[in-house]
């Protein structure tokens, strides 16, 4: 499942890099595509984006919306668990599953993929106040929370601190391995409830939260540019002799519905 680095480098990034400025000359969507093109039939998301600009190109969590010139709403955008964008010269490049094609003023074709189809893509009249963008809390990078509100939120939550990082409504962004990674580098175990946290965890999750983000994002979510010593590089597969780069030995648990992997020698 793409999470925040991954929506951010290969999503909103790539699509400002080709599209920010553009008209959009013609658009293709797929005519049965009724699951990822959503709220909206092919016709008429073609109709409504056909001759517009491409003003800006936003992200909130994992959730990306253009704003466009002129009347018709703005395009929303979800990769889902295979989604993603493509850009290519001629129609004959056109890959495999393909949903939705833009062509723009420079001639070159802009797509979304998505073999799996959780992907999905909506027009928005006014995407903030719209969901899904209405039901998220603060973006985890963009505008993550000072620590006076972390202390004052995380106070008053009962649940795992792993549970709540993951709920989008509380903050838009961290997905699973992001969870585990900021839990294993805070040396905070991911089943501890929120409200017990000291005031030296809340800053300390709060800052490992903000490096992890940021590195991931500098580093273009390449994940072989990723320090041997994250989490990250480890925690596939539930691999019963797991050890982190420092030769700690991982464990594997269920914490807020999803698989966790932590180091219970250094996660208290």
């Amino acid at each position: 499942m793409p999470e925040l680095p991954e929506v951010e480098c290969w999503g909103r990034r790539v699509a400002e890099k080709h599209c920010l400025g553009r008209s959009i000359r013609s658009v293709y969507a797929k005519p049965d595509e009724r699951i990822v093109i959503d709220g909206v039939t092919p016709r008429k998301l073609a109709s409504a984006l056909k001759g517009r600009t491409v003003e800006a190109c936003h992200r909130r969590g994992k959730q990306m919306w253009w704003t466009l010139s002129g009347t018709g709403g703005s395009l929303l955008w979800h990769f889902g668990m295979t989604g993603g964008f493509c850009s290519y010269g001629k129609k004959t490049d056109r890959p495999k599953f393909l949903k939705v094609e833009l062509q723009l003023d420079d001639g070159r074709y802009f797509g979304f993929t998505d073999p799996r189809r959780f992907g999905r893509i909506r027009l928005a009249a006014d995407p903030l106040n719209e969901p899904p963008l209405s039901e998220l809390g603060p973006d985890a990078l963009l505008d993550l929370p000072g620590l006076a509100w972390w202390t004052q939120e995380l106070a008053r939550r009962k649940t795992a601190i792993k549970a709540l990082l993951l709920n989008q409504s509380f903050l838009a962004g961290v997905g699973n391995w992001i969870a585990d990674e900021v839990c294993y580098q805070s040396k905070i175990a991911p089943q501890r409830l929120a409200r017990d946290l000291s005031p030296a965890e809340v800053k300390r999750l709060r800052a490992k939260l903000k490096h992890v983000l940021q590195k991931a994002c500098d580093w273009e979510a390449d994940y072989r540019r990723f320090p041997k010593t994250w989490l990250f590089h480890h925690r596939w597969g539930k691999n019963e002799d797991a050890l982190t780069g420092r030769g700690e030995e991982i464990e594997f648990d269920t914490v807020g519905g999803r698989t966790t992997a932590w180091v219970p020698k250094v996660q208290v």
